[in-house]
């Protein structure tokens, strides 16, 4: 049957090309309309500093520095150095570490190039009933985030638990470098022989 036996009309050219047009932008709504959709209803996957989810690497998250994992130097290096060496114990999905990384890249700020910051892991501490004063698992205690300082001779000359404030850290590492005090300078300086003398003689 031809569409003059039907009595209807046969489409004209402008007809065809608004039915395609109007099929097309149903097409575009409905694509739309679904990725509309998904991303109103996918829950956002933020980083949160305040819980204890895992976010990715604490201190390329929340701190913005991912030169501190992983650490220039290892334990063993540096105590065959005889360069001081911060030891940061901690776990990527503790809100405390979380927080505590910030303190971290500040001090690696001031510190970096004259001592060693060294972020472990606890994860990655091999299991053992003993360990060497070379490894870190040797000073490790069971909390985290934990902060231990060793000296040049490798003695441990501060051992924080929990969050430590930057100024605490500070202290130990301007006695472990000869430094001003931070009430005498703010700034990183070295006392002078005379100040060291004087200091000594009373």
């Amino acid at each position: 049957m031809s569409f003059s036996q039907l009595g209807l009309l046969r489409p004209t050219v402008t007809d065809r090309l608004f039915w395609k047009h109007l099929i097309k932008l149903c097409r575009l709504t409905l694509i739309a309309g679904f990725v509309s959709l998904l991303l109103f209803c996918t829950s956002p996957a933020l980083a949160d500093i305040n819980d204890d989810r895992y976010d990715g690497n604490i201190f390329v998250v929340y701190a913005g520095n991912g030169s501190l994992v992983p650490p220039r130097l290892t334990l063993p290096e540096s105590l065959k150095r005889k360069m001081p060496a911060l030891l940061v114990f901690y776990v990527d999905d503790s809100s405390d570490c979380k927080q505590y990384a910030i303190v971290v890249s500040r001090l690696q700020e001031y510190y970096g190039r004259a001592a060693s910051l060294i972020p472990i892991s606890v994860d990655a501490i091999p299991v053992k009933s003993t360990y060497t004063p070379e490894e870190p698992g040797y000073y490790y205690q069971g909390i985290v985030p934990q902060t231990v300082l060793l000296n040049q001779k490798g003695e441990v000359v501060f051992n924080g638990k929990g969050q430590v404030k930057f100024e605490e850290v500070d202290d130990v590492l301007r006695e472990v470098f000869d430094l001003l005090p931070r009430s005498e300078s703010v700034e990183l300086k070295r006392r002078s022989f005379n100040e060291f003398n004087t200091e000594l003689v009373e």
